[in-house]
């Protein structure tokens, strides 16, 4: 789009207008010159209203219509080098107007590799001063590993909190003065930076919202192999995509109701105990039946991956009600390749590792040797930090998650509220279960809701998370509302009207 030259000098005097972004502080092309330690600004300009484009021309079309309704922002760029391994690439956003005087840093999905640019429209959108990372690398998957430790620092961890020192000194540079609160908002991946920040560096931010946790990433990724050494190894257990649909209608007949309404979503997962055996097929095979060894891989993946040793629980399985995306572990020819790059490029250092060879105790034992606690489970006691200086975490999963079990953000949880107790939890933490939603949005349930405002009300003004209520849509209109609550709380239907409003529903023990 060609940007009329009156409409770019009218976006250009705002900079030095009073009132307006950076008018005490610094324009945004001196940024290019701002010193950083172990950092080089790379770009600063000022991109007018609805004029950011993505780079490569990789945006969907609703990152487009989102990148469209963009207010006029400085836009810095920067590359940090940590160690000398490092190629940590960031980006700031600046609103040249409207600053609400806030800091959003936002999370990545997967192996990351690229810049958040979507999440963070969102945080500029809301006037917030945002910025996101690559983790220090721009391949696909797990192949930056191999043979460079340093990078595998820089994205367990290293990467956010440099990323955030460096984006909050640009902040103070243009405004003239740092945030008055800082944030950090991020799912899957995002969600496991978000507890290694909250951990790590309890000082970095004021407010934390996980979503889903990728927590530990070790054991999560050997639950994904697990499945696919249970499901796909043995054509026998394979359970064909098409047979998805009916084992979802069998489930949803067997525990749909029990929260007393027949609405096509399980509100508690854990309280269904789906037998297999209904859909046995009485003679050969068929599209809507399960034969014997394909009824054993469906209790297994209703399950947790458990040793084979000991017994002990590595990470827990599928809950009840996500049939339908099943596909994403199990689907085969291969289990979850974002799984299996851990094993190769981290573990085993061998692009052609076979994931069949795999052990489970064994390889498990090795990874967890071999990377040294960078991708291992959170400390839940390591929050004390974070919560003694007043910091809040909100955190979140679908109960139909197809990606990462939703049991793991509960287990969390459990944790963490076995470490501080019921009360230091409640003034520090909440957990929203999302009956039917998916891996970070999507399902058949609510699934569209703002965890900021959330979170604004309870750093800013001491107002704990009681519900936040959630939508779903079809065909971009809203068809039900209905509010998430703090767990162990549940939904429960008041009695009388519309079943799709958040209105006539209640939180309330389960």
């Amino acid at each position: 789009m060609k940007i009329a030259p009156a409409a770019l000098f009218a976006s250009l005097i705002a900079f030095g207008t009073p009132g307006y972004a950076g008018a005490a502080g610094s324009s945004c092309e001196s940024l290019l010159k701002l010193p950083l330690e172990s950092a080089t600004v790379t770009l600063a300009e000022v991109v007018p209203p609805g004029g950011f484009r993505a780079p490569g021309g990789g945006a969907n079309v609703q990152n487009t219509a989102r990148f469209a309704q963009l207010p006029a922002f400085c836009r810095v760029a920067a590359t940090l080098k940590p160690s000398a391994d490092s190629d940590i690439k960031i980006e700031v956003w600046l609103p040249a107007s409207g600053w609400n005087g806030k800091f959003e840093a936002v999370g990545n999905g997967g192996w990351a590799g690229t810049i958040g640019y979507s999440a963070m429209a969102q945080a500029l959108a809301r006037g917030y001063a945002t910025t996101s990372t690559d983790t220090g690398h721009s391949t696909p998957g797990g192949s930056f590993a191999l043979g460079h430790p340093e990078k595998l620092t820089d994205y367990a961890y290293r990467s956010e909190h440099e990323m955030t020192v460096k984006a909050k000194a640009v902040v103070d540079a243009f405004y003239g003065n740092a945030p008055t609160r800082s944030y950090f908002n991020g799912c899957s991946t995002g969600g496991r930076q978000a507890l290694t920040e909250a951990t790590r560096f309890p000082d970095d931010f004021d407010g934390i919202i996980a979503g889903a946790a990728a927590n530990p990433k070790t054991h999560l990724d050997t639950w994904r192999i697990w499945m696919g050494l249970q499901t796909l190894k043995d054509p026998e257990t394979r359970i064909p995509k098409e047979k998805y649909p009916a084992i979802h209608r069998a489930v949803l007949a067997s525990c749909d109701s029990l929260d007393g309404l027949k609405d096509g979503l399980i509100s508690e997962p854990t309280s269904c105990h789906f037998d297999p055996q209904v859909m046995a097929c009485q003679q050969g095979d068929g599209p809507d039946c399960l034969t014997p060894k394909q009824a054993q891989s469906v209790r297994t993946i209703l399950g947790p991956a458990k040793s084979p040793r000991t017994g002990a629980e590595i990470f827990p399985g599928y809950q009840p009600g996500t049939e339908l995306a099943w596909g994403l572990l199990i689907g085969g020819p291969d289990p979850y390749d974002t799984a299996l790059d851990q094993f190769r490029y981290m573990v085993f250092d061998d692009p052609k590792w076979d994931w069949r060879t795999f052990d489970v105790d064994r390889d498990l034992a090795k990874a967890d040797q071999k990377l040294k606690g960078l991708l291992s489970a959170i400390d839940p006691k390591s929050l004390s930090a974070f919560f003694g200086r007043g910091g809040k975490l909100l955190t979140y999963q679908g109960w139909s998650d197809q990606d990462i079990s939703p049991l793991a953000s509960v287990n969390f949880y459990k944790s963490v509220t076995s470490a501080f107790g019921e009360a230091g939890v409640s003034r520090s933490m909440r957990l929203f279960m999302a009956p039917g939603m998916g891996h970070c949005g999507g399902g058949e349930g609510p699934n569209t809701f703002d965890m900021m405002v959330s979170l604004e009300q309870w750093v800013e003004k001491g107002q704990a998370p009681t519900r936040v209520d959630a939508s779903h849509s079809t065909n971009g209109k809203v068809d039900r509302t209905r509010p998430l609550c703090p767990y162990p709380q549940v939904a429960k239907y008041k009695g009388s009207g519309s079943i799709d409003d958040a209105a006539n529903f209640v939180c309330a023990a389960p």
